[in-house]
């Protein structure tokens, strides 16, 4: 399974231990200078919501694993028009890939609807 495959594909639950800390002496940025940060989140309920709308709003990614909802609740589609509003309201994007995950960015950050290697 390839690194994209493991942040954004598969059935397979995660935990925190299948995420592994990279050494980052190397960069000379520290994540105080960093303008953007990346979130994963974990939605199973409207309370997750909040925290993903706050992190939009103040300009930062969030990849939500959308999993621990059951498709046939309406709550399921209740938070993902939350989150597609905020994505407008901020000029951002949101696509939803398959039953599982979300990918919610803020102004100025499109997402590509292709992949990388597909375009002819």
């Amino acid at each position: 399974m390839g690194f994209m495959s493991k942040i954004l594909g598969g059935s397979q639950s995660r935990t925190a231990e299948d995420y592994v800390e990279l050494n980052l002496d190397d960069v000379s940025a520290s994540s105080a200078d960093a303008a953007m940060q990346v979130h994963i989140a974990e939605v199973s309920g409207q309370a997750d919501a909040i925290d993903i709308k706050d992190a939009v709003y103040d300009g930062d990614i969030v990849i939500a694993d959308i999993t621990r909802l059951r498709t046939e609740d309406s709550t399921v589609e209740h938070i993902v028009d939350e989150l597609r509003q905020v994505a407008h309201e901020v000029d951002g994007d949101i696509v939803r890939k398959g039953d599982d995950q979300m990918i919610i960015t803020p102004t100025g950050v499109r997402i590509s609807r292709e992949k990388l290697g597909q375009r002819a």
